[in-house]
């Protein structure tokens, strides 16, 4: 979602070669896990990237203070909303690596790994 980040660049590919799934803190949403489904299923998908960001808003607030943010900024109350804070980017990212491998509708043959990438550097490291 960060606007910092060229995902295609990133990973030196050009328009039209990956399917770009893109959210706040860069999880396995229940959304992002349906579209690799059908990704892999129906569009010859035969590798997935999970890549979360380096100085990631997710990652830098607990769930109360994103939403008192946005209570503050919207001027409504925000105290009900589910935002996603990102306690932990590396065992988030081995949690969602962990579910895309076993969901029976992913083959075992698609490969799957998990990825930082570093706003700051360009570095993209691979941690799953």
């Amino acid at each position: 979602m960060d606007s910092r980040i060229d995902p295609l660049g990133m990973l030196g590919l050009r328009p039209g070669d990956a399917k770009i799934l893109r959210n706040p803190g860069g999880r396995v949403t229940d959304q992002a896990l349906g579209a690799l489904v059908l990704g892999v299923n129906l569009l010859g998908v035969d590798r997935v990237l999970v890549i979360p960001h380096t100085r990631c808003a997710m990652a830098t607030a607990t769930e109360s203070q994103l939403r008192e943010q946005i209570s503050e900024a919207s001027g409504q109350d925000a105290s009900g909303e589910t935002v996603g804070a990102v306690e932990d980017q590396v065992a988030a990212l081995r949690e969602d690596v962990a579910r895309v491998r076993a969901h029976p509708l992913i083959a075992a043959s698609v490969a799957v790994g998990g990825f930082l990438y570093d706003v700051d550097t360009g570095r993209l490291s691979q941690l799953v």
